[in-house]
């Protein structure tokens, strides 16, 4: 039981010694203006490359992100309709989908699916 201790203590302070090594190494002290600015084809960029996106469509995708994860989670209820009975089946079908329909609704109600603004 000792030797695991030790193995387990020699790993970590192991792991710490070169967690910090990495960490003192991989400073950089310089910091360059043109590695810094974007890229393009050599010249100075003609206009600023931190244009700014849409959040109308970030939030749209992050819905349909979450929309698509809960869907991933109907698809094992076809497979515990074998095992179970058609009556909770049903019930649990219906809760998580009611469940769906208000987070969609909440969606709606916030305004988060209008895309003019």
């Amino acid at each position: 039981m000792t030797i695991m201790k030790n193995f387990a203590m020699i790993t970590f302070i192991l792991s710490l010694i070169v967690m910090m090594l990495t960490t003192l190494l991989s400073k950089k002290t310089i910091i360059d203006r043109e590695k810094s600015s974007p890229f393009e084809c050599g010249f100075d960029p003609k206009s600023s490359a931190r244009i700014p996106f849409s959040l109308q469509f970030f939030l749209i995708a992050m819905i349909f992100l979450i929309f698509d994860v809960e869907i991933t989670l109907l698809l094992p209820l076809v497979m515990t309709m074998k095992i179970t009975s058609i009556m909770t089946f049903s019930i649990v079908t219906l809760i998580f989908i009611f469940i769906l329909l208000i987070g969609l609704y909440h969606e709606w109600n916030q305004g988060a699916l209008n895309w003019a603004l």
